[in-house]
């Protein structure tokens, strides 16, 4: 019978925490971002009831170890972001247009579900032991990153890229994809991932920067009469740059025990 101690140094352990972070945290984002739109339609409550939900469902699963409640619930995150992603296209698929994809609701953000539930549902199918899991982590990154790459572009597009440093987060993205990608690649050197690894620290601090340049927007905000909830919902998304620390975190699981469980093939 394992430990605690042993069930919380197993890598699957760490998923398992930034499953439950992650969930937990949407139920904030997505409020703040569907405070714009209003909370007239039903469906705009549908994710934010779940990121509460799920994480007490998680934890009790966690608590009886219960695989089949947490499959459930990764199953359930899967069908809330393609849902959100088609809510969220609806406007484009009247008119398409890439101006009105441009500016109707990311419409990549609700598919940040689908990755969380497919990252929970192989944490509980594969042994976290082995070459495969740690694989599919840096696969699921790697989407994230993709996805983050199209988000950063299409945001900064609303408004021209009239500022050079919003360029940085779509230079980041990309090169983040072209690390992972070779990372899954064959016959990949050990020392490779961790180059990587620097990478992913290096997507933090991305993160940190538009954290911390995306606060300064909301505080020079031109209307100071508003008070600072109303300035957090309309001016620059506050925590959307940390997506990129978020996913380094998951790229940095990844390939560290790509590291580990991967032969040398091609020299240390």
């Amino acid at each position: 019978m394992t430990t605690l101690r042993q069930r919380l140094t197993d890598p699957s352990a760490w998923v398992d925490l930034f499953v439950w972070g992650n969930l937990a945290f949407l139920a904030l984002d997505v409020a703040l971002a569907h405070r714009i739109v209003g909370y007239d339609h039903w469906a705009t409550y549908v994710p934010i009831v779940f990121s509460i939900a799920a994480p007490l469902l998680l934890l009790f699963a966690w608590a009886v170890r219960s695989r089949t409640l947490a499959i459930i619930v990764g199953f359930t995150s899967i069908v809330v972001g393609v849902a959100g992603l088609i809510y969220h296209l609806e406007g484009f698929f009247q008119t398409p247009s890439l101006k009105r994809l441009i500016y109707s609701p990311p419409s990549v953000a609700p598919l940040a579900y689908t990755g969380i539930g497919l990252l929970l549902i192989m944490n509980r199918t594969v042994r976290s032991a082995i070459t495969e899991w740690a694989q599919w982590v840096t696969l699921l990154a790697l989407g994230g990153f993709i996805g983050n790459f199209f988000l950063s572009l299409a945001d900064h597009a609303q408004n021209g890229f009239f500022d050079w440093r919003e360029w940085i987060s779509v230079f980041a993205a990309a090169i983040a994809v072209g690390f992972l990608v070779v990372s899954l690649s064959p016959a990949v050197p050990r020392r490779f991932y961790v180059i990587t690894f620097g990478v992913m620290i290096g997507q933090a601090l991305v993160g940190l920067l538009g954290f911390v340049l995306h606060l300064v927007a909301v505080i020079k905000m031109e209307n100071h009469s508003q008070d600072l909830l109303y300035r957090i919902t309309y001016s620059a998304p506050l925590f959307a740059p940390l997506l990129f620390a978020n996913l380094a975190v998951l790229g940095s699981i990844g390939v560290l025990c790509m590291r580990k469980c991967v032969p040398d093939q091609a020299g240390a």
